[in-house]
């Protein structure tokens, strides 16, 4: 049985200085159902002059300390708090997640409780020591502290819409930051609950902000604005290259995470159902809207064949439907310009010459014809030169690569411009670690794929970004290092003449 949450489309608002307001002009963005093309929501569709409203309200309360200047107690009670919020609106969150995005709702069940989770672990992180003191050759005291950076512009895309809002507020907030916040236009609806959240508790006026609209324009005047001391932004690798330039201006941190096209390696001795039901997972994950996704599957040359046949059948028994679905395993696409997106791809992947070997279609039976699904894809007989091995799809798209022997898998796992992720499958302990270590990415895997944990870092290498996520490297994004030298023996110095 089908989950449902009975609502009107309701109007979605910005969250500014601690009021809910609409936008400085008129027109409304529809957000959209996925898996039917039902209306949920319309967002008012923020200007220019309401980003510099809302990094005006930041900029104030971040000078004025009513947020930075709270104690680490006093700010962890608030995360706290949100935490326990969120898991109270658990099962409305979830299923407004899957509306929103199209998701499964299992998918969207982990999500929001990963998120109450960072919530948490972050309001514990900030109660730790943060400073060091070192012993100098002088008569000096030296010492370092940590501060926050002050106003935060946090920019998050479409495809984990409250979890990954929180991978960048939770620490961003517990540091002492301010911030404007900018969410995918395309699914606003679990982030605008989570504001909802933030008012429902009180949370010091203009320390958290939250503008709605389109990237071009409202993530633009973010990253440009001098009055914003950061950005931490996720979303594509060129996008994230224009935000570097943008944010020259006033020489302001930047974090990105951006693309990948990332190597799942799948060697002769692996354990083989492990390997093989970890590889559909690691590209059908989300859809394959994930940055991580283990879009390249390279498998040893004598396992080619059975793997491949294995792989194909599997993939053409995942259950697609929509989100709400309780039997579904792998939702619809975000919207029509992602489905064009893929299509497109299929169809340059067949002008290379490519075999496609499963999927290749949208799925319009069964009543989806309004909604935007497309069956598991995968690609053998490919080049290392092709678009379809060298670009992010960012869809349920695999792309087989095979290789003779170690040295092979590596280098065809490092022949892209990413290096978000990557992945080894054997039973060989020392081989798993050999290459392993030659993976130019920042979060890696050996006989699994896409766990990922609050505790440790997440970052990439290559064009795949700078900065980090989660972990104590993720609180670290939010604070600036100050060196203090307290001189412990007051005399003058004496180093010109009297």
């Amino acid at each position: 049985m089908m989950v449902k949450i009975k609502h009107k489309p309701f109007e979605l608002n910005m969250y500014i200085n601690g009021k809910w307001r609409g936008g400085e002009t008129n027109p409304k963005r529809k957000v959209i159902n996925p898996a039917n093309g039902e209306l949920i929501a319309e967002a008012v569709e923020g200007s220019v002059s309401d980003v510099k409203s809302a990094v005006q309200a930041a900029r104030v309360a971040f000078d004025n300390g009513v947020w930075s200047d709270l104690s680490p107690e006093e700010r962890a009670a608030y995360l706290f708090k949100v935490a326990d919020r969120i898991d109270e609106r658990h099962d409305e969150l979830a299923a407004l997640e899957t509306m929103d995005n199209g998701k499964p709702l299992r998918e969207s069940d982990y999500n929001i409780s990963s998120a109450a989770s960072c919530f948490r672990y972050y309001a514990g992180l900030v109660l730790a020591p943060h400073g060091k003191t070192y012993n100098v050759p002088d008569s000096v005291q030296a010492m370092v502290i940590r501060e926050p950076i002050g106003v935060c512009g946090l920019i998050v895309p479409w495809n984990f819409p409250l979890m990954m809002s929180v991978w960048k507020i939770a620490p961003a907030l517990a540091a002492g930051n301010t911030i404007v916040f900018k969410p995918s236009e395309v699914t606003p609806v679990t982030p605008t609950k989570l504001f909802k959240i933030f008012d429902e508790i009180g949370l010091p006026k203009g320390t958290a902000n939250m503008v709605l609209g389109a990237g071009e324009i409202i993530g633009n005047e973010i990253t440009v604005n001098h009055d914003v001391d950061m950005i931490s932004f996720t979303g594509g690798t060129d996008t994230g290259r224009h935000i570097m330039k943008a944010a020259s201006g006033n020489i302001k941190k930047i974090s990105l995470e951006l693309g990948g096209k990332s190597p799942n390696i799948i060697f002769a001795d692996a354990d083989f159902e492990t390997a093989l039901d970890y590889a559909l997972y690691g590209i059908y994950y989300g859809s394959g809207q994930v940055c991580s996704a283990g879009s390249r599957i390279l498998i040893e040359e004598s396992i080619q064949d059975k793997f491949i046949a294995r792989f194909v059948e599997r993939a053409n028994r995942i259950k697609v439907g929509p989100g709400n679905d309780p039997e579904t395993e792998m939702g619809p696409l975000v919207n029509q310009e992602q489905l064009d997106k893929v299509l497109k791809y299929i169809e340059i992947g067949q002008k290379e010459g490519a075999e496609l070997v499963c999927g290749g279609y949208r799925l319009t039976d069964h009543g989806y014809e309004k909604g935007f699904f497309i069956a598991p894809t995968a690609f053998i007989d490919t080049k290392p030169e092709m678009r379809i091995v060298q670009e992010e799809i960012f869809g349920p798209v695999a792309v087989f690569q095979t290789f003779k022997d170690e040295e092979e898998a590596v280098k065809l796992a490092n022949d892209t411009r990413y290096g978000l992720a990557g992945s080894v499958f054997t039973q060989d302990a020392g081989k798993a670690m050999r290459v392993i270590k030659k993976i130019r990415a920042g979060i890696t895997w050996v006989n699994s794929y896409h766990s990922a944990y609050i505790e440790a870092p997440w970052h990439g290498y290559k064009q795949s970004g700078i900065g980090f996520s989660l972990g104590v490297n993720g609180l670290d994004e939010f604070l600036e290092t100050k060196q203090i030298n307290f001189n412990l023996d007051v005399k003058p110095i004496n180093w010109f003449s009297k």
